[in-house]
């Protein structure tokens, strides 16, 4: 167990040295000179004062010693100052990063919630509510979170009340969005405790405790929900690292101040130490949760435990 812990560690490393390397290099290949976004206008565009710029950010050095740089500078914790605001770009995080995770933890419990129920529930009733709940969740994957997100402000929003559209600050306030970025998910983990469920049903064990004269309750409960736990559970760690990334479209049409929108203003501005920062954060908590999740998997199901 040690030993194989310790091989997902180190790929951990070798995938975030990879993964910086390409972020830092799409941004140094991008159009456009940083020197022209540093020197703040065109009255300032003389010869000695961008020279001037490049030799303060060592921008003539060659690719290879900037990204050692950089890579240096991020693992102790110097991401960097932002073109655009000019604040260090660890503290424009910590300032955005708790409305992201927030929005992703509440989006969680409801798909894991409602995702779990409607897949139980459509693998122990059959019949017309599976072919309901299979229906719905088609449906649910089908429709772009932009238009999920523009529904739920025009009725819940603009013409109920019941919530505020845009800003932040409370469970209140995150709730619509929270929605919208669960939908797609719950599609997901219904689909597969259902599927899972489905499986677990038809083995040897549970035949015999339901010959033994248990409950049909109990008999879920106990066997056919615990047994299913495994996949159930592993889809959810994975499904939960994608929304820490996709979370850009959700905070957009929400007006909501987190990373994503931070990443989508640091595009549109040119801003390249804020995109490579939340890029690389972005990619590290995806890498990272991820790998929990695999590390995890032998002590939920004994299966890939024997297995491993």
């Amino acid at each position: 167990m040690v030993t194989r812990a310790a091989r997902k560690v180190a790929g951990l490393v070798a995938t975030l040295l990879a993964t910086s390397f390409v972020i830092f290099g799409a941004a140094y290949a991008a159009p456009g000179d940083p020197v022209t976004f540093l020197a703040g206008g065109k009255e300032n565009l003389t010869p000695e004062y961008l020279a001037a710029i490049r030799a303060q950010y060592h921008l003539d050095d060659p690719f290879l010693v900037q990204y050692l740089r950089w890579l240096g500078d991020a693992v102790t914790g110097d991401l960097g100052r932002s073109l655009k605001y000019s604040d260090q770009v660890a503290d424009l995080l910590a300032a955005r990063v708790p409305t992201t995770l927030g929005l992703v933890a509440y989006a969680a419990v409801l798909f894991v919630v409602f995702g779990v129920a409607l897949g139980a529930l459509a693998a122990v009733r059959g019949g017309r509510t599976d072919a309901a709940v299979v229906a719905g969740t088609t449906f649910a994957t089908s429709v772009p979170p932009f238009v999920v997100a523009t529904g739920l402000i025009s009725l819940f929003g603009v013409q109920l009340g019941w919530f505020p559209v845009g800003g932040g600050g409370s469970l209140w306030h995150l709730t619509l969005p929270a929605i919208t970025l669960a939908l797609g998910a719950l599609a997901i983990i219904s689909r597969v405790t259902r599927q899972a469920m489905v499986e677990q049903r038809e083995l040897d064990h549970v035949t015999v405790a339901r010959a033994s004269g248990l409950s049909e309750r109990l008999i879920v409960v106990r066997h056919v929900l615990r047994g299913a736990l495994g996949p159930i559970v592993t889809m959810c760690g994975l499904v939960t690292a994608g929304l820490l990334a996709g979370t850009v479209t959700v905070e957009s049409a929400f007006q909501l101040s987190g990373v994503g929108t931070l990443l989508v203003g640091a595009i549109n501005t040119h801003d390249f130490p804020v995109t490579q920062a939340v890029l690389l954060l972005m990619v590290t908590a995806y890498i990272a949760v991820t790998t929990l999740v695999e590390l995890a998997q032998p002590l939920i199901d004994p299966r890939a435990r024997s297995g491993a």
